[in-house]
């Protein structure tokens, strides 16, 4: 007899709990991306089929997305501090075109990933519900943090998925 699982959101800890579950979602996404990541070799994080971008553009792009939306549309800054600014040598995409990435081992990657996770959890972990649904107001929209999260679960998983066809479609020609 199997046993049964329960599948649901939790509310991470130390988070106004409407907070900590947008959170946990992200978590979780962030999650399974780097589990599926474990292993894999140089050639296939650089490696492009076709015109789509390599594992380790979209890597860099998660990142790179998440930053510039943390410190643009949450936090209200025109510039990034200068750790993350450092993590990012190249800017995202110069003509119109995901910035191609090539080279950056996978702990470069995770460590990129994880760095500007962390200054997010950190900005949120003082956060109240009232900041977390106070729109900011921008020149092109005004948005709130609760959507910035919500479109980063949603922009992550989609390029997880990418990612996750690629690694298949990589391993079958290896066959």
């Amino acid at each position: 007899m199997t046993t049964k699982i329960t599948l649901h959101i939790k509310s991470l800890s130390n988070y106004e709990p409407e907070i900590g579950r947008s959170l946990w979602c992200l978590e979780d996404v962030r999650q399974n991306l780097t589990k599926r990541l474990t292993g894999i070799s140089q050639t296939l994080l650089d490696k492009k089929m076709g015109d789509r971008q390599s594992i380790g553009s979209l890597l860099y792009h998660i990142a790179y997305v998440e930053a510039g939306w943390l410190y643009g549309e949450i936090m209200e800054k025109e510039a990034w501090d200068p750790e993350i600014e450092a993590l990012f040598p190249l800017e995202g995409w110069p003509d119109g075109k995901l910035i191609h990435v090539e080279g950056d081992t996978l702990e470069d990657h995770l460590h990129r990933l994880h760095t500007v996770r962390e200054k997010l959890l950190s900005h949120f972990s003082s956060m109240d519900i009232e900041d977390w649904r106070r729109p900011r107001v921008l020149e092109e929209y005004d948005v709130t943090p609760e959507w910035v999260i919500y479109h980063l679960v949603e922009h992550e998983a989609h390029h997880r998925g990418q990612i996750f066809q690629m690694i298949r479609e990589f391993r079958s020609q290896e066959r």
